[in-house]
């Protein structure tokens, strides 16, 4: 029974083993001709591979033989050149009698010869544009200015007239044997002049300052009706006083004009006695406004620095004021506005304005500028009939002493003088030397406000008569 149960036991093992035994055989013949193919595949592979990397092994060898070729074709070809060149060289050296550093020599002196004269053509043509635009722009920027600034035409003279309300007062003002009127002129140092005038009385003083203290002096005692030496004194003293702050007044107003904020206190009353005084019939104070506003102008036309060339201008005519020390009144200004503590670029100006100093600055050459043109207005300045007529002839005399000259105008108020010359004895090369030579002549011999315009005009003229 046992047995039994044993071997009911190990025949399903036995077959199942066998079963195993037989798969396995089977999986094994299959499997080996699978590796087999596999192999033969690799193998095809690596021998194509082989047989590619010899073929571009080939061609790599062939191209560097081409290249080597090539090489040793140029450097055959570079000789052949070379020895060309050497050949060419020594033929064009024999044939132009130069070696060939002579010949690059003399090529570079023609090349650079060539070179200047283009270099001189192209300095002049900019030169020329230059000075055109330079012409241009400063015609704009003064015409620019003279139309922004607009001054007072009033002039003032040496003499002031003071209206009476009756003639009777003539003789108190005359006094007993003349004692009044010599103590007033001894107090206020003017001249007081008493004609058959009606209703008048003349002031005459050089002095513009003395004159308007005296002209103040003499209303006052006409208004009081007090006339007599002591009452004058007292008078005269209470006017000057008022003058003097009438003149630091009217440096302040000038000063807040010009927005000029830190001059120095103690110029302001030599500042303000310039409102009474006058040059060439000018307004000195005004001509001092009038002057920084034109050379602020011109600054600004410039674009350069505005506040500084206003005050230079400003301050340029401050030397007037001082009536008590030698030499110019430029540099009388000049020390002055250095004493008190000014830039050394606004005395630089003030010095330089009339040229008794090189001008070296922006601001000196606006300065001049400026006074130039406040000067030469119209109605600026203005002199007497005599003095006028005397200088206009001295002029025409100055231009017609020249050899060649026939006929000398003197026009617009002596402003231009139009100079006439024979043309068979006048070239138009010497017609612009004989302007220049009677412009430094009227320079060195004659005394005039603003400019002259010295134009000399040379025609020729033929004329034949029709039968």
């Amino acid at each position: 029974m046992e047995l039994i149960i044993i071997l009911a036991v190990l025949v399903p093992l036995l077959a199942v083993l066998i079963a195993l035994v037989a798969v396995i055989r089977r999986f094994g013949r299959g499997a080996a001709p699978e590796a087999a193919d596999g192999a033969s595949a690799r193998e095809g592979l690596l021998n194509e591979r082989e047989a590619r990397l010899n073929r571009v092994e080939a061609e790599q060898l062939g191209r560097a033989e081409s290249l080597a070729r090539a090489e040793s074709a140029l450097v055959s070809r570079e000789a052949e050149l070379r020895q060309s060149e050497t050949v060419r060289a020594d033929a064009l050296a024999e044939i132009a009698a130069l070696t060939p550093a002579q010949a690059r020599v003399e090529l570079l002196a023609q090349v650079e010869r060539d070179a200047r004269l283009v270099a001189a053509q192209l300095s002049h043509d900019i030169e020329a544009a230059a000075q055109s635009q330079a012409e241009a722009r400063a015609r704009r920027a003064i015409i620019t200015t003279i139309q922004r600034v607009a001054a007072e035409q009033a002039n003032e003279s040496a003499v002031a007239v003071v209206t009476l309300p009756s003639d009777d007062l003539k003789g108190r003002l005359i006094g007993k044997d003349g004692r009044n009127i010599r103590s007033f002129e001894q107090v206020t140092g003017a001249n007081l002049l008493i004609d058959d005038t009606p209703g008048t009385v003349l002031l005459s003083c050089f002095d513009p300052l003395r004159r308007e203290i005296a002209r103040l002096t003499l209303i006052d005692l006409i208004a009081d009706g007090r006339i007599h030496p002591g009452r004058i004194e007292d008078v005269h003293t209470r006017n000057a006083a008022n003058t003097e702050r009438l003149c630091i007044q009217a440096a302040e107003a000038a000063l807040a004009e010009m927005g000029i904020t830190d001059l120095n206190p103690a110029l302001l009353p030599v500042l303000g006695s310039l409102k009474f005084r006058t040059s060439y019939g000018q307004n000195v104070l005004a001509h001092l406004v009038e002057c920084g506003h034109i050379a602020a102008t011109l600054a600004a036309e410039l674009g350069v620095d505005v506040a500084t060339c206003r005050r230079a201008a400003f301050l340029h005519d401050l030397g007037k004021a001082v009536v008590d020390e030698s030499g110019s009144h430029a540099m009388v200004g000049a020390e002055l506005a250095r004493r008190y503590g000014e830039h050394p670029d606004i005395v630089h100006a003030i010095e330089a304005h009339h040229n008794e100093v090189e001008p070296t600055t922006v601001e000196a050459i606006l300065t001049q500028a400026a006074d130039s043109i406040s000067a030469s207005r119209p109605g600026a300045r203005r002199e007497s009939l005599e003095a006028y007529v005397q200088r206009l002839a001295k002029l025409e005399k100055l231009a017609g002493g020249h050899p060649g000259v026939t006929k000398v105008y003197a026009m617009q108020a002596g402003r231009e003088v139009r100079v006439l010359v024979a043309p068979e004895q006048v070239t138009d090369a010497e017609s612009l030397a004989l302007a220049r030579d009677i412009a430094k002549q009227v320079e060195a011999e004659l005394s005039y406000p603003g400019n002259i315009h010295i134009t000399v005009v040379r025609e020729s003229r033929a004329t034949a008569v029709a039968r």
